[in-house]
């Protein structure tokens, strides 16, 4: 089952990464205010990087290499996952 690792901005410019099963539906909970504790009261929220990968394992692997990267190796990982877009 594929698993998904992504990033959301903050309206404080702050960055969160998470990982899930479901992105879409996912993405639906951090809005309504009842996702994670980190960003609630942080909205709007902006999705700026999302990668599919194979598994909860793996994607939870990728989660732990992008949340110990810098803000602004962060940040140049979310540029490139746009101009892919």
């Amino acid at each position: 089952m594929p698993a998904y690792v992504y990033m959301l901005r903050c309206k404080d410019d702050s960055l969160y990464t998470g990982w899930t099963n479901d992105l879409q539906h996912r993405l639906k909970v951090h809005a309504s205010g009842k996702g994670a504790k980190y960003t609630r009261g942080r909205g709007p929220l902006t999705l700026v990087y999302a990668e599919e990968l194979v598994d909860k394992e793996t994607a939870m692997k990728r989660e732990w290499e992008i949340k110990s990267l810098t803000r602004t190796e962060k940040l140049a990982l979310c540029a490139a996952w746009q101009q892919d877009k």
